[in-house]
This record gives C-alpha cells, sequence and structure tokens, in this order.
C-alpha cells in the first residue's frame, strides 16, 4: 500500500506574536546581563574608584608617552620648527599692516611694505635700545657695582649679620647661576644655529613661511586638515584658529606692553632723577618681553642704580614704582591690549616660564606663555568650556 503523505504543519503566527516573544525572550537576558555585571562589580575585591583611577592613570600614560614621542621629533628637527614659529610671529605682526594696505593696493605689494614697514621698526626699536645701552653702558656698569657694594655693607653690617664665610657661599652661588644662565643661552644659540648649512636652510624655511602664512594661509591650513579623517576636521579646525588668535594676539600685545612698561619706568625715573633713565628703561623693555617677572627683574637694576647714586631713599621709590607699573601692567594694560589672547592665572604663567626655561632656556621662556595660552584656549574648547566656540556634537 501506498504510504499516506504526511501533513505539513505551518504556522500561524502574526509578527506582532513573533515580535513580542522575541522581545519577551530578550528582555529577560538584558536583565541577568546587567545583574551579573553589578554582582561581578561588587564582588569584584578592587574597589570602584581605584579601577577608575587606574583607568584614567594609564590612559594619562598613554598621552603622555605621545607627547614624549612628539617632543623628541621635535627636538631633531628643531632648527626648522624654530624657523616656523618665527614665521608665525612674523606673520601675526605683519598680517594686520598688509590688511590694512591690501584695501588700496595688490596683495603681493602690501605684503612686501608691510614686511618693510615691520623690518625698519625692528631695526629702530634695536637701534634704540642698543645705542642707549652702549652709551651709558660703562657709566651703568659702574653705578651697578656701587649699589651691589653697598648691598654687600648692608648684608654685613646690617639686621642678617652674614659672616664672610655665608656672604662667599651666597656670592659663589649667584655667579653660578649667572654662569649657567649665559652658558646655557651661548648654548641654546649655538644650538639653534648649528653650522651654516643649518642656518641656510632654517632661514630658507623662515622666508618662505612668512610669505606662504602671508599669502595663502587657508589654503595652508585647509590643505593640513583635509589629511585628517573627516569626523575631526571641524574640532581641528576650530582648535588650530583658537591656538592661533592666542599666539597671534599674545604675539602683538607683548610689544605694546613692554613699550608701555618702558616709558612709565622712565618717565618715573626721570622724575625721581635717577641717572642713566634711557639705559635702564631699555632694560625694562627687554625684560617686559618675559611677562610677569621679567619687568620687575630689570627693574631691580634701577633700584641698584638708584641706591648708588641717589641713596636708599629714593632706591626705595623706585622699588615702589616697580609694583605699580607692575599692577598697571597685570591688571590694566595686558587685559586690555592682550583682550582674551592669555586668559591665565598669573601663577599659571609663572610655571609656564619655569617649565619653557627648564626644557629651552631663554627661548622657551619667551616662547612659554603664547604656547601656554594656546593651549589653555584650546582645552576649554575640546572639553567644551568655550561659549564663544560650542563644541559641536557627535554624529550618531
Amino acid at each position: 500500500m501506498p504510504s499516506t503523505p504526511a501533513r505539513k504543519v505551518t504556522s500561524s503566527s502574526s509578527p506582532r506574536t513573533s515580535a513580542r516573544r522575541t522581545t519577551g525572550s530578550t528582555e529577560p537576558t538584558r536583565q541577568r546581563g546587567a545583574v551579573a555585571d553589578k554582582t561581578k562589580t561588587q564582588s569584584s575585591p578592587i574597589p570602584g574608584t581605584l579601577q577608575t583611577t587606574a583607568g584614567i592613570t594609564w590612559r594619562l600614560l598613554i598621552v603622555i608617552a605621545g607627547l614624549v614621542v612628539l617632543a623628541l621629533a621635535l627636538e631633531a628637527i628643531f632648527p626648522v620648527v624654530f624657523a616656523l614659529f618665527f614665521a608665525m610671529l612674523v606673520t601675526a605682526w605683519t598680517q594686520p599692516v598688509m590688511n590694512l594696505l591690501h584695501r588700496i593696493m595688490p596683495k603681493v605689494i602690501a605684503m612686501i611694505l608691510a614686511l618693510f614697514a615691520i623690518f625698519v621698526a625692528i631695526v629702530v626699536i634695536l637701534t634704540s635700545v642698543v645705542t642707549s645701552t652702549i652709551q651709558e653702558g660703562p657709566k651703568l656698569v659702574q653705578s651697578i657695582q656701587s649699589g651691589i657694594s653697598m648691598l654687600e655693607d648692608w648684608l654685613r653690617t646690617g639686621p642678617l649679620k652674614l659672616s664672610d664665610a655665608q656672604f662667599a657661599s651666597l656670592l659663589d652661588q649667584a655667579r653660578s647661576a649667572g654662569s649657567a644662565i649665559a652658558k646655557g643661552l651661548l648654548g641654546e644659540t649655538l644650538g639653534v644655529l648649528g653650522s651654516l648649512g643649518t642656518l641656510i636652510i632654517a632661514g630658507s624655511v623662515f622666508i618662505f613661511g612668512v610669505i606662504f602664512f602671508l599669502l595663502t594661509p587657508d589654503k595652508v591650513w585647509g590643505w593640513l586638515i583635509s589629511w585628517m579623517p573627516r569626523r575631526i576636521q571641524e574640532p581641528v579646525d576650530t582648535s588650530g584658529r583658537i591656538a592661533w588668535e592666542s599666539i597671534s594676539g599674545y604675539t602683538r600685545g607683548i610689544v605694546v606692553v613692554a613699550f608701555c612698561d618702558a616709558l612709565l619706568v622712565f618717565i618715573g625715573l626721570l622724575i625721581l632723577q635717577v641717572p642713566l633713565a634711557p639705559a635702564l628703561a631699555a632694560v625694562v623693555f627687554l625684560g617686559a618681553f618675559v611677562p610677569v617677572i621679567g619687568a620687575p627683574i630689570a627693574t631691580f637694576f634701577a633700584a641698584v642704580v638708584a641706591l648708588a647714586e641717589r641713596g636708599p631713599i629714593i632706591a626705595l621709590l623706585v622699588i615702589v614704582l616697580t609694583v605699580i607699573v607692575g599692577s598697571f601692567d597685570g591688571d590694566v594694560l595686558q587685559p586690555l591690549v592682550m583682550g582674551k589672547a592669555v586668559n591665565l592665572h598669573p601663577l599659571a604663567i609663572v610655571f609656564a616660564i619655569a617649565a619653557g626655561g627648564i626644557a629651552l632656556g631663554i627661548v622657551g621662556a619667551l616662547i612659554a606663555v603664547p604656547i601656554a595660552g594656546a593651549i589653555y584656549g584650546v582645552a576649554k574648547y575640546l572639553t567644551g568650556r568655550d561659549p564663544e566656540h560650542p563644541l559641536p556634537q557627535a554624529s550618531t
């Protein structure tokens, strides 16, 4: 007999019923997984705070390692990096003048005239400073030596009553520190310049950097951005512009601040009838390029000269003048001139200068503040704390 074919059983369940069954089967699984993870966390012998701290620590170590590798790579080509950075500074000085001239003439001619104007201004300032220092240099050195001798007598006979051995040890430490600073400055200069070939290469990079930074800044920056993943192009672009605004604003503002500091000290020394006022004002002008600590240290020489030439009362008045100029500089002049270019606490500025000086000597002390201001501005943006530059939301 032929066998009867088996009936095919079909399911009549609807898609909605299947969805309910699927949801019903996966929901308990999720709950069981969450309970298991919670139980695993609670039963872990390592506290949760320690786990979080360890996670943050190893991530920070990876970031620091990356920064160290980057620093070593930049150190290997330091003359080129220094030339590019100096080209950025010259661009920051020249760009406003070029933009003003570009309204009435072609861009290339405006760039040439602007560079010539900046070059003439730098030469005039340096000539004035060097000339005043050379003309009054011998008398300035003699006055400083006389003032230091008076300080030596006060240290021996005054309230401190230092012995000859203690004073000799203090003097040796001061000489060692000054010698180390001088050797460090000389070594950095020779290291940056290196050989004649390195100087030619760095000079070429500087010249072409200034030209292209002035003529086609958007094309250069756009080309760099185009090599990055699309999802990070906008944050990197905004970060770069914030950093440039900080560096350029500081670079332009510090010249005005240094000039105003020197002018105020010059007027104050004339009122107090302290000799060698032009040379001392020139020293203050150069010292003001190191914020917070540069101008007071430079004005210390004015106080020493006043002590030797005009007595202790005038020297104390010069110290008071230093405090007044420093307060005016930090509370009025820098916020007014620089605005938000370097929105750093004075303690952070001192820390940045110290770190830059330890790492790169006098060059590091000069460039530490604009770099620190740029890093701070970018960090505010990337952490969503900059209301003027809101961080874009990540696409889902």
